[in-house]
């Protein structure tokens, strides 16, 4: 042997299943970048070939400057420091768990005359050595999903992103993914490096750590049986151990309620209403003059998935509550008033059953600004009219507010009554999903020059909401499934750790179903403390995000508690801790207690 660092490889080789979670985690860090930074690329370039078709080469020179390419690239930017503070976090718990179990070498090699920096030096060598299989794993993994999205985008979504390209290599997402598995594992093996530079050659005699310690007090059984509290003390007792099992599980609360706030964000900017039309017909001078037949001969035409209209008054003399006011009232058929309930748009108390047919309950449009509420009086046309129930935000307005006017909405029939009209203002068609170009135009020439024709079908955000949902699921998805597997595997080699003492207990007496219930106290310690922290740290992540990117542009955003989210990452996190105990226990139970006093 030349040198004591010819033994990384070989410690490699040796250590190679338990090593194997952490070359999982850095392979999951260095893909997931490598695809984030890859696909903002991507979709840079594919702005950049629509600016050339349209503007020439000239319009580059400011493309990278453009709010798309600072929102891409930025987005990617916080995306790489969530992974890199993930990685390390799992990759240093590994480790030291790891560190752990090899107390006994790191002993002999202090004894055959091994310093402490050297000892270092082996450690971060050794960690640096998983890199060489580790990144060229997730960077090739990083571009084969980037290739995989950019067709998905492609093809099955099309429309928006019928530019994007196919096959293309991000030197940008390849480096950045480099540059995270190297500072990831340096970071994650400075602690590590210390812990094992401070093994005494006397604790090669011992074993490991654990058992060379000593406590100067015991676990307290009083309340709690004797496994159930020596589990509790096992998590406690290691406070660095701890700290990173309890950060390893708030980590993966803390992102699914930060990137919950992703999805409520996406949903504003681009609303999916279930009521949206592909063809809007209008009056041309916005008045109810649009015959009603015309809309019973388009709902019967091919390519019409379905037709509805709507009437208005605006300004209409009014008393809201005894106060004399304008108003603006529109109505609704019976589709249109059933998708405010699909979109979830009436505030809690509605009762929007009362509103249907020739009556005299009214939904109104809410905000701060318009002092309405649930039950108030109107009087119309010489008629009392009272509210049944309250929009969220008003659908009318660019930006959800009222701007101080109160708007009504009724049913057809009780528009018809209060103004005698029953001609319509605006036209909504909605096409099937195989209507053509000629089936559009036929519908073109049924309406004539008398009305504004409006083909919105290229206006569809259905394919781009859907896209970053599934960017945005995938990452959290991907994230959870490493977090899981990395509490699984660091309970496990906790009680690796630990082994000695299990066997020593099971020789005192000690039986396999207490020695499940000591590694399951252990594991619902970590689980317990990673909720609090998860949940406090999240849910004030979450409303301070959903304020500054959320109410600071749509003022009608309320964030309220995420029951939805958190409880299904609390089901997670719950799934997590019951299957981490499940390996360690089965090792345990097919062990001879001879194998596990004898394990080093």
């Amino acid at each position: 042997m030349k040198s004591y660092l010819s033994l990384i490889p070989i410690s490699a080789k040796v250590h190679k299943r338990q090593n194997r979670m952490t070359l999982l985690c850095i392979v999951f860090a260095v893909f997931l970048v490598t695809a984030v930074f890859s696909m903002a690329e991507m979709g840079v370039r594919m702005e950049a070939g629509r600016l050339i078709g349209k503007h020439g080469s000239q319009a580059l020179q400011s493309l990278f400057a453009s709010t798309m390419a600072q929102t891409l690239f930025g987005a990617a930017a916080v995306l790489f420091l969530l992974i890199l503070l993930a990685g390390v976090l799992m990759i240093s718990s590994s480790m030291n768990s790891t560190v752990a179990q090899r107390t006994k070498f790191f002993g002999m090699m202090r004894c055959i005359g091994m310093s402490r920096q050297q000892i270092i030096r082996f450690v971060r060598l050794e960690a640096l050595n998983w890199c060489k299989t580790a990144v060229p794993i997730g960077v090739l993994l990083g571009v084969a999903a980037t290739w995989a999205l950019c067709g998905v985008l492609r093809f099955l979504v099309g429309e928006e992103f019928s530019d994007m390209p196919l096959f293309g290599v991000s030197i940008i997402g390849i480096i950045c993914g480099i540059l995270l598995g190297v500072i990831t594992v340096l970071i994650a093996a400075r602690s590590p490096a210390k812990r094992a530079a401070k093994v005494s050659p006397v604790m090669a005699v011992a074993g490991n750590s654990a058992t060379a310690k000593h406590t100067s007090r015991v676990p307290n059984a009083r309340f709690l049986k004797i496994e159930t509290a020596l589990g509790i003390y096992h998590a406690v007792s290691g406070k660095k151990n701890l700290f990173l099992m309890t950060s390893s599980f708030a980590l993966s609360i803390i992102l699914f309620l930060s990137f919950s706030v992703m999805i409520d964000l996406v949903g504003y900017i681009m609303p999916q209403s279930a009521n949206t039309a592909d063809i809007n017909i209008a009056s041309s001078d916005g008045s109810n003059s649009i015959d009603p037949a015309l809309l019973d001969q388009i709902s019967d035409m091919a390519g019409v998935k379905r037709a509805f209209g709507r009437r208005s008054s605006l300004g209409v003399p009014a008393q809201v509550n005894a106060v004399a006011s304008e108003i603006d009232v529109i109505s609704y058929d019976d589709f249109d008033l059933e998708c405010l309930v699909k979109d979830h748009q009436l505030r809690k108390g509605s009762d929007l059953a009362k509103v249907y047919g020739d009556n005299r309950s009214v939904l109104a449009v809410w905000d701060a600004q318009t002092p309405v509420s649930i039950g108030d009086q109107i009087q119309v046309a010489g008629e009392t009219l009272e509210i049944a129930g309250l929009l969220k935000y008003n659908p009318f307005s660019e930006d959800g507010s009222t701007h101080r006017t109160v708007t009504l909405i009724t049913s057809g029939e009780t528009f018809a009554r209060l103004t005698g009209v029953s001609e319509y203002s605006l036209i909504m068609v909605q096409t099937t999903s195989d209507a053509t170009d000629e089936n559009v135009e036929a519908i073109h020439n049924t309406v004539g020059n008398s009305y504004t024709f409006r083909d919105q079908r290229d206006q569809r955000t259905t394919s781009t909401y859907m896209a970053f949902l599934l960017f945005v699921y995938g990452f959290l998805a991907i994230i959870t499934a490493v977090t899981v597997l990395n509490i699984m595997n660091s309970i496990s080699m906790s009680v690796s750790a630990r082994i000695k003492q299990y066997g020593a207990m099971r020789a005192v007496g000690m039986d396999t179903h207490q020695m499940t219930k000591m590694i399951a106290s252990e594991a619902a310690t970590y689980a317990l403390s990673g909720c609090v922290v998860g949940c406090v740290v999240g849910l004030l992540l979450s409303k301070l995000l959903y304020d500054n990117l959320i109410t600071t542009h749509f003022a009608y955003a309320v964030w309220t508690l995420p029951i939805v989210p958190l409880a299904v990452i609390l089901l997670f996190v719950l799934a997590a801790a019951i299957a981490a105990v499940h390996t360690p226990a089965k090792r345990i139970r097919n062990m001879a207690v001879t194998d596990t006093i004898n394990e080093l």
